[in-house]
């Protein structure tokens, strides 16, 4: 992480430079909170522990037409969670585990110039709040993986409350890894690799019931079609993995019941070779306050 990619600070500063003021931001912050815990007294029979888990969702939006020619799309998503649990026969509570942590800033330039289809420039930093992989060494915003993409996008459906867009073009990817420790020569080294390759990314976005349902979707499909390390790998039956298509697939629902009160269903399909050579899968469902600031 010693370099931002260049294409990243592009896209990340280059707002202020074409804002037009007659014009405002489109803004909108989505945050929930849910929490649960339970707790007994030291006489307390049946075998029960107390336990203690929060989890914390924000959704962000900040867009807007830049001027005739430039549009200007950013999203962040910030997750984080954790559990506690306490020993049924000690009553002494662990230490928290992670149940969720996420970090996603994506920011988007689209030059619309009236075609079928616009071309556009767009950055991506993907990472997690506390890296705890290694329990004897742990690591904030790590690891990290940027993005920077460019290609045609076209917008298919551009409503108040519902909204499809689509992106196809080329993409460069950097994942830096932070302090590994080594065992062998009992030291830390930072890991880093890169490829380049073809990217894939539809979105869709719908509000139902008098805005208190809403649906979010988002697909992105990555297709390597160079790697720095794949030396690494020559001869061994993983030469060829890093050449499968990533695909990570985002689905959220939340339903509000009242002003402050929402279910949430968080919903994660993922599949990377080189990680494991099955699809993962991750469900979250939470009922908790909610509030939108904007």
């Amino acid at each position: 992480m010693k370099r931002l990619p260049i294409l990243a600070i592009i896209c990340l500063a280059a707002s202020p430079l074409f804002a037009e003021e007659a014009q405002p931001w489109k803004l909108s912050v989505d945050a929930n909170l849910t929490f649960t815990q339970n707790n007994y007294s030291d006489n307390w029979t049946g075998g029960e522990a107390g336990t203690l888990a929060w989890v914390f969702n924000s959704n962000s939006l900040a867009e807007k037409q830049l001027n005739t020619k430039l549009f200007n799309k950013n999203t962040l998503k910030l997750f984080f969670g954790q559990t506690h649990n306490q020993n049924a026969e000690s009553n002494a509570w662990s230490k928290p585990v992670k149940s969720t942590d996420l970090i996603d800033f994506e920011s988007v330039m689209r030059f619309t110039l009236g075609g079928w289809v616009d071309p556009f420039v767009g950055a991506r930093i993907e990472t997690q709040f506390l890296d705890a992989s290694d329990l004897a060494n742990k690591r904030y915003l790590n690891p990290a993986t940027f993005t920077e993409s460019f290609g045609v996008a076209r917008v298919f459906i551009k409503e108040e409350k519902r909204e499809f867009n689509a992106r196809l073009g080329g993409a460069v990817r950097q994942l830096v890894d932070r302090d590994v420790y080594d065992s062998v020569a009992d030291e830390k080294e930072t890991f880093s690799s890169n490829d380049g390759g073809l990217i894939f990314d539809s979105e869709f976005k719908t509000t139902l019931s008098a805005d208190r349902i809403s649906i979010s979707s988002k697909l992105t499909v990555y297709k390597a079609l160079a790697y720095s390390k794949k030396d690494d790998f020559a001869g061994t039956e993983r030469a060829d993995y890093w050449k499968a298509p990533d695909v990570n697939w985002e689905n959220i629902f939340t339903a509000g019941i009242t002003k402050y009160l929402m279910v949430n269903l968080y919903i994660q399909l993922l599949y990377d070779k080189e990680i494991d050579l099955g699809g993962r899968f991750k469900e979250s469902m939470a009922l908790g306050l909610t509030y939108k600031f904007i």
